[in-house]
């Protein structure tokens, strides 16, 4: 179904025609029975808004990966460690940690 997106009072967007699947038409007609919504419009600029945020969410983890591997390779080569030599050293700090 085509569902027109009209221009509220003070909206300045041309309006547009959006082809929905009889699922998502549904649920534009819920949101906007439930009186949350005003219009399909309303719901529909929601979404995008929305949609919005999550990908500058999205851009923000990724900008952080690539920061964090970036950071990753600039510490160096990787040493090779013995997790028994790691739990000892662990232990004998606790030790004395608790004798002090």
């Amino acid at each position: 179904m085509i569902f027109p997106l009209t221009k509220s009072k003070n909206d300045k967007a041309m309006p547009i025609n959006v082809n929905l699947t009889p699922f998502l038409e549904e649920m534009v007609r819920q949101k906007v029975k439930s009186g949350l919504y005003t219009s399909a419009s309303e719901v529909v600029r929601e979404a995008l808004r929305l949609m919005t945020e999550q990908d500058s969410l999205r851009k923000a983890k990724l900008d952080q990966l690539q920061k964090d591997i970036q950071d990753g390779i600039e510490s160096g080569a990787a040493t090779a460690w013995d997790a028994e030599e790691i739990k000892r050293s662990v232990r004998k700090r606790r030790a004395v940690t608790k004798a002090g």
